[in-house]
């Protein structure tokens, strides 16, 4: 009985990520659902990418929270579309939730949008919400094992971003087992090595995304 239930919720989430997913192709936005456990360095990357591509797309933020608007206020000071999406006990974000934030941003005037999804390594795996591709952050003050422990998490995504590589050196992360261990779970996932603190592989983060946006010619780009 609880697998029905589970499969309906499941099922009902996908239509409504359908019909996000063709708003947004409408309108010409890709779209990335970016999820890492809590503390992995999310909205700091964010603010990275508005620092390093803002001038050269429209992009917007969905912010999902359990509590507090914090993240979004940070962004905001960019001047870009963000809209807080508060979940209150729900440890991730779903479809309904999504579709409701997207009546908010006027889509006409965005080239990427970036869903940055509740702090959890198991729930936002579960629900599509419309985007193109979901791309998970895991950061060296974690365990190199996760991909193992988490596997749905990695298997769902399409880039993995190890972050904080500034911070290597004083943990006891192994690099080649975390690619290894993430490889083995998904052998079609591409790998960037980043840190937000020293530009080290935001240049490919950069180009991933540029490759994958459609930016129409009259966007300014100076």
């Amino acid at each position: 009985m609880k697998i029905k239930v589970m499969d309906d919720i499941l099922r009902a989430n996908d239509a409504i990520a359908r019909d996000n997913r063709n708003r947004l192709d409408e309108h010409g936005v890709f779209t990335i659902n970016l999820m890492s456990s809590p503390g992995a360095g999310k909205t700091t990357l964010i603010e990275k990418t508005l620092d390093r591509l803002g001038m050269r797309c429209r992009v917007g933020v969905i912010e999902g929270d359990i509590e507090t608007s914090r993240d979004a206020e940070r962004l905001e000071g960019y001047g870009i579309q963000v809209i807080q999406l508060q979940t209150g006990s729900s440890c991730h974000l779903d479809a309904n939730m999504v579709s409701q934030a997207l009546g908010e941003l006027d889509l006409k005037k965005l080239d990427l949008l970036i869903i940055e999804n509740v702090g959890n390594l198991v729930c936002p795996a579960e629900f599509k919400i419309g985007e193109d591709h979901k791309v998970v952050v895991l950061s060296v003050t974690e365990g190199d094992e996760k991909p193992l422990k988490y596997p749905l998490m990695f298997r769902e995504s399409s880039l993995l971003l190890i972050n904080k590589m500034d911070l290597v050196e004083h943990t006891n992360f192994n690099i080649q087992e975390a690619r290894q261990n993430a490889l083995k779970v998904n052998p079609q996932l591409e790998i960037i090595e980043i840190s937000c603190t020293d530009d080290q592989g935001l240049e490919e983060w950069d180009r991933w995304l540029l490759n994958r946006i459609t930016v129409p010619s009259d966007t300014p780009t100076t």
